[in-house]
């Protein structure tokens, strides 16, 4: 008889899980939103929550509760070369192209950056990142250890010192919210809802899904039940937590306009706002809790990435790939906070549908029974519209990539595709690829049982 899991597990498997989401993008988009939303704070964050906690608890479920073994093996359902395919495309997207070198790269700008001649900022930037991924290569070695390192240290030492400043800016606020800017002042909660995509936590549940059951299976749960259950439950317990923190640090935010004003992006208005505060204390104080907080995510990062490449290529060594994503990583965390984070978004509004579209597939995957024709029909007719999608991110980044061509299927997606104008163009073909793919299957089914029935009339 499988022993009852104790609230003790949960809570020390939900702050393992809440250490490896909480990193760069979850302290600097968040104070971002709340400068930019101004008076629109609630529509904003709710939005922006839908995104940056409900997708991710979702994705942990999808893989906990779908019986498979992964998001390579979850991805296959659709077939095995997309499965692949997917698969790398997310791991290079949260791993060593974008989510990784930003882990390096907001701890320099917000803690460092300020107190740095900008003549000097590349120097001294790749002397921190070198020192910064030696420490991540030590500690991801060995991934046995993931919990211990994230779960009872860095995560506990990160939230300490957090609360410091969370707590002075609630019981002194800087002052009263502006007005809503761009976007924010007409459509709020969809604006916070594409914000939300920038912290990659959706793609990343994907991925840690699988550490998090291995993790479980550490402590002794093996029962696929009780792993179901310890697995839907600690991840309430770490959305929970990153919920009341990002409602706070929005807050901290849409009041800081008055006194640090608008800045390039949520970092440095993050160490302003310590400033403000503290003084010289005060950017020592936020070092300290972004680096902790950065640390430990691009630990669960490389670990999640390497065991990954690692199944996909069984001749090349954890260890191999440890150091391959690490050194990658640091290259890339030298071209700046800036560019990472602009040439993030068409990766982004590409991924992130197709994610989604995964996730609610895995979740619902019983009910249409496990069926792989409607796997493969949604997220084909759902990739149509997420390529165009990161087209026009892509165009926005950089005009000169515009092509006539795509324009035009642009142009006619916006015109008759409902939803389109807003961000969710892909919720409808997603369903209705779904339903072909329910009715062809049970066309084939059907006609398979007459050619048993009648085999005369093959």
């Amino acid at each position: 008889m499988q022993q009852k899991t104790s609230f003790s597990t949960y809570a020390a498997i939900g702050t393992m899980l809440f250490g490896l989401f909480f990193g760069a993008g979850n302290l600097i988009f968040p104070i971002q939103l709340g400068q930019l939303a101004g008076t629109s704070f609630w529509p904003a964050l709710i939005g922006f929550l839908v995104t940056a906690i409900g997708l991710p608890l979702m994705g942990i479920l999808a893989i906990g509760l779908s019986g498979s073994q992964g998001l390579h093996d979850l991805a296959s359902r659709v077939h095995p070369l997309f499965g692949t395919t997917f698969a790398i495309i997310l791991y290079l997207t949260i791993g060593p192209f974008f989510a990784i070198p930003r882990t390096a790269t907001v701890p320099y700008v917000v803690g460092f950056e300020p107190f740095i001649q900008s003549d000097h900022s590349s120097l001294w930037l790749a002397l921190f990142s070198l020192l910064f991924f030696a420490l991540v290569f030590y500690f991801s070695l060995n991934s046995a250890k993931v919990m211990d390192i994230i779960g009872k240290y860095l995560t506990p030492s990160f939230l300490l010192f957090l609360s410091i400043l969370i707590i002075t800016a609630i019981v002194k606020p800087m002052g009263s919210f502006g007005e809503p800017a761009g976007d924010y002042g007409t459509l709020p909660f969809m604006t916070g809802f594409k914000e939300g995509y920038n912290t990659m936590d959706a793609l990343g549940a994907l991925a840690f899904g699988i550490v998090v059951i291995h993790a479980i299976k550490r402590m002794g749960i093996t029962d696929k039940k009780a792993i179901a259950e310890t697995t839907w439950k600690s991840g309430l317990f770490a959305m929970g937590l990153m919920t009341l923190i990002y409602g706070l640090i929005t807050y901290m935010g849409a009041s800081s306009i008055s006194v640090v004003g608008t800045l390039e992006n949520g970092g440095l208005t993050f160490a302003a706002v310590s400033q403000h505060y503290f003084g010289a204390f005060g950017s020592i104080l936020l070092a300290i809790i972004i680096v902790l907080a950065c640390l430990k995510t691009s630990i669960g990062l490389i670990i999640a990435c390497s065991e990954f490449f690692n199944t996909i290529y069984p001749k090349i060594s954890y260890k191999t790939f440890v150091l391959i994503l690490t050194l990658t990583s640091f290259i890339v965390a030298n071209f700046g906070l800036t560019n990472i984070i602009q040439y993030a978004v068409p990766v982004l509004m590409f991924l992130y549908p197709l994610a989604i579209v995964l996730i609610l597939l895995g979740l619902s995957s019983s009910l249409f029974k496990h069926k792989r024709s409607v796997y493969t029909g949604s997220m084909v007719l759902t990739l149509f519209v997420s390529t165009i999608d990161g087209y026009n991110a892509l165009v926005g980044t950089i005009p000169g990539a515009a092509i006539h061509v795509i324009d035009k299927v642009s142009g006619f997606y916006y015109s008759y595709l409902p939803l389109y104008d807003i961000g969710l163009g892909w919720v409808l073909p997603a369903f209705i690829g779904a339903v072909l793919g329910y009715l062809w299957s049970s066309k084939n089914k059907t006609h398979s049982s007459v050619l048993q029935t009648n085999p005369g009339t093959q």
